[in-house]
């Protein structure tokens, strides 16, 4: 038996791996770009509750790149909102120093708002 073949019907390659002929397939470089914590997120969710659009994305070989533009939108839209809402309640580097615990307690509070804008509007949307 050949150590590879070539299937003419599909244009792939095969290896023979023991008695069985496996596909050789590799993920293009591109497709392989970090995913933070809002693609995750939105992995999660596809997963649960529109498990065929992951299927879809899994299949044509799109899921990773939807992931990452989804976590980039995400992450842009939050640091914007953070800032946004910073400037808008005068959170400032004064308060900062005079009062950290206050700030902190603004801040915190800040970015819980504003991570429930972008799961509403861009995760599980």
């Amino acid at each position: 038996m050949e150590k590879n073949i070539y299937d003419q019907n599909n244009g792939l390659w095969y290896e023979l791996q023991g008695d069985y002929y496996i596909p050789c397939l590799v993920l293009d470089e591109e497709d392989t770009q970090p995913i933070g914590m809002w693609g995750r997120k939105y992995l999660r969710y596809i997963k649960e509750n529109r498990p065929v659009l992951h299927t879809t994305l899994l299949l044509c070989g799109k899921l990773n790149s939807h992931l990452a533009e989804i976590d980039n939108r995400a992450t842009e839209m939050f640091d914007r909102l953070v800032k946004q809402l910073d400037e808008k309640e005068g959170i400032t580097e004064q308060l900062k120093a005079q009062d950290q615990m206050a700030w902190v307690g603004a801040m915190n509070n800040i970015r819980n708002r504003a991570e429930e804008i972008v799961n509403a509007e861009v995760i599980f949307a």
